[in-house]
């Protein structure tokens, strides 16, 4: 049994000029479809797309991801240089990593201040800047 879609997530997909196939449907529903923003890697995505019924191969689940994120949909994390997250919400705001759980949660934008950024090189401008913040347990 599959999980029904509902015309939210067609529309979060067509507005970013992606076509609303049964795939990215499936994986639209479990990213943006109560409406909560999330920090999922593909495993993680992959094992609920296939709890929920539907038949998605784990490399269409990280195909699917990095389209999404050209797209403007997500943003990918990328913690120790190999793992990669990826956040519904795309706005600029910085991360907490919890080393013992290796979860990514969001940490309060307000609190975080940076007075100066180095400057670019000659012909390349700063797209965004990335803050994760690692924690352990005290």
């Amino acid at each position: 049994m599959t999980t029904p879609i509902l015309p939210c997530e067609a529309d979060w997909l067509t507005q970013a000029g992606l076509r609303p196939t049964k795939q990215r449907m499936a994986l639209a529903l479990l990213l943006v479809g109560d409406g909560q923003h999330r920090h999922i890697t593909a495993e993680s995505l992959f094992a609920s797309v296939r709890k929920s019924g539907n038949s998605v191969s784990l490399a269409t689940v990280y195909n699917t991801l990095k389209v999404f994120c050209r797209a403007g949909l997500l943003r990918e994390i990328t913690v120790n240089g190999a793992k990669s997250y990826f956040d519904t919400n795309i706005s600029n705001h910085p991360h907490f990593f919890w080393e013992d759980t290796e979860e990514l949660s969001d940490a309060p934008a307000e609190d975080l201040e940076i007075s100066h950024l180095p400057t670019a090189p000659d012909g390349a401008e700063i797209a965004k800047v990335d803050v994760v913040i690692r924690l352990r347990k005290a």
